[in-house]
């Protein structure tokens, strides 16, 4: 009987942690697979405890330009994504103008559609335009698809905001500049930094999108899936245990810093 209600006291967090273990469970086996050295081309079943991989990640070839090139598109999808979704954000929370329902429906529906569509979408219309499939169609596709998660976080955030700090900000002379800057930007900057790890994200993780408007350019999903047609190189498991552990690492940074802003304003 104690053991029951030792179960019913805690059910929640057991049926959290197991989903938490369920989560993080694929991401313990690309871990552990990188310290392995397989006998054939494939990486999925466990031999010999080895450290081959970590000392040399770019030992395949073409894996580490790939990489750089994802982390490229990454970035300046990340950037251009954030700054537009921020403005888009403050206009439909801030402003009221015409066909402003709309516009908020239009840039929810990358969102809700089908990625296989929007990438045939995306490759019909640069081939019309006369596009050269490459490097900056990928960089316009993911800037698209990644500025309809910018909006949503950052939108939430704005729309929580009180506006009465702004006032009071702007009743002690502070002039438009100044309030954004010291006032707006500050309570904003939590939703603004949610979506632009979301886009990055996306954006590096992206596969469907990216294969219909890349043309010969191959990126770091691309050459995964092109490896394991072939074989799966114990590298591509270190690479993504690294990205895992700095992502882990920005979490919590984030967490320290937030923690220590809650100690101070208390």
């Amino acid at each position: 009987m104690s053991l029951l209600r030792w179960i019913r006291r805690h059910l929640v967090v057991l049926a959290g942690l197991l989903t938490l273990g369920y989560l993080l469970l694929p991401n313990v086996i690309v871990t552990v697979f990188s310290f392995n050295q397989p006998k054939g081309r494939y990486n999925y079943e466990w031999q010999n405890f080895s450290t081959e991989a970590w000392q040399d990640p770019c030992g395949v070839a073409d894996l580490c330009g790939s990489l750089s090139l994802s982390l490229q598109i990454a970035v300046w999808s990340t950037l251009a994504a954030t700054a537009l979704g921020t403005m888009i954000a403050f206009a439909l929370v801030r402003y009221r103008f015409r066909a402003r329902g709309a516009i908020s429906s239009l840039i929810f529906m990358p969102m809700a559609m089908p990625e296989v569509v929007m990438a045939a979408s995306l490759l019909t219309l640069f081939l019309n335009m006369g596009a050269e499939l490459g490097f900056r169609t990928v960089l316009i596709a993911h800037i698209m698809f990644c500025l309809s998660f910018v909006v949503t976080a950052v939108k939430a955030r704005v729309m929580s905001m009180d506006p009465r700090l702004e006032q009071a900000a702007q009743d002690l002379y502070a002039g438009p500049v100044q309030t954004f800057l010291r006032v707006t930007l500050p309570i904003a900057a939590p939703g603004i930094a949610a979506g632009a790890l979301l886009a990055f994200a996306l954006s590096f993780d992206d596969f469907i999108i990216t294969n219909f408007t890349a043309g010969s350019t191959v990126t770091f999903p691309m050459f995964v899936w092109g490896s394991a047609q072939r074989g799966t190189p114990v590298q591509i498991n270190v690479i993504g245990t690294a990205m895992f552990l700095i992502a882990v690492l920005f979490v919590l940074i984030g967490m320290v810093i937030s923690n220590r802003r809650r100690k101070r304003l208390s």
